[in-house]
């Protein structure tokens, strides 16, 4: 078995969660996901099954989409409303003020990775340093933000659209916007719309997973390519495929860019680069 999944996950669960919920429905141990979703998030999970997980990294780089709630006057040791209240403060803040704010998010931005995350140092996850009270020295990290709009509020809570690169932390993103105007923030809710190409529209509840059957299942699987499917195509000729699968460079009379390799049977061999009319493999995934 083998392709990606998509799931929108439940608030409550950990990826980690759906993956082994996954590995039981599917009956397949080699089951991963790319970006992690915290426990109270909700929305899009892609899931690689089978030999498919070779392609984690690809999607781990596409850009995301995210809709979040922020609450303002309110600080929290994890930086979102499931962490230890540090401070209030009363909020005088106007919508105006807030996405003049905003600008200064946008764009290519230095953040600090929070405590409560998976990242190691020293070979320790912050979380579990960050659960024993303790804390330690991080570097800021390089991010983009594409797209940060307020698009109305919900309540208290302001809703932003954020449309980032990967390594963002939207939650730190909600505490540092909170910082910058002085009353603080926190994340109230979050929910991941799009992932690359693929959006939540398409993906499958745990409801619906754990009322079907096993080859049901396996239906709900997309093609491993759609993951390149802003990529072009090429059909190989019979000399070329022997090459390819030989994990040699071959000719071929082409256009310099990054394509989608096929066997004459359709088979999806590798996403690979043509340069001068030579090929260079990416990743081979037969």
């Amino acid at each position: 078995m083998n392709g990606i999944l998509l799931m929108d996950k439940p608030a409550g669960w950990t990826s980690h969660d759906v993956v082994a919920k996954l590995r039981g429905i599917l009956g397949e141990r080699r089951i991963g996901h790319s970006g992690t979703l915290d426990p109270m998030a909700t929305g899009l999970l892609v899931v690689f099954v089978g030999r498919a997980t070779k392609a984690v990294s690809f999607s781990e780089a596409h850009e995301k989409h995210y809709t979040a709630h922020l609450r303002l006057g309110i600080v929290t040791d994890t930086q979102d409303i499931t962490g230890r209240v540090l401070e209030t403060h009363p909020v005088t803040v106007t919508r105006p003020e807030l996405e003049a704010a905003l600008e200064g998010f946008r764009g290519e931005i230095r953040q600090l990775p929070p405590m409560y995350s998976a990242i190691k140092i020293g070979g320790q996850k912050l979380y579990d340093v960050a659960r024993r009270g303790g804390e330690v020295e991080r570097e800021p990290r390089s991010i983009t933000i594409h797209q940060l709009d307020c698009t109305g509020m919900a309540g208290e809570d302001y809703i932003l659209e954020i449309t980032c690169s990967k390594g963002t932390y939207i939650r730190t993103l909600c505490h540092d916007i909170g910082e910058t105007l002085g009353c603080g923030g926190t994340l109230t809710s979050l929910r991941r719309t799009r992932v690359g190409t693929y959006t939540v529209e398409d993906a499958h509840t745990m409801e619906e997973m754990l009322s079907i059957s096993r080859e049901q299942a396996k239906d709900l699987l997309m093609p491993l390519d759609s993951l390149f499917s802003d990529h072009p195509g090429i059909t190989l000729n019979e000399q070329q495929e022997r090459l390819c699968r030989n994990g040699l460079d071959f000719e071929i009379d082409t256009e310099d860019s990054t394509y989608r390799f096929y066997a004459s049977n359709g088979e999806f061999l590798m996403l690979g680069t043509v340069e001068s009319h030579r090929s260079r493999a990416i990743k081979r995934f037969f």
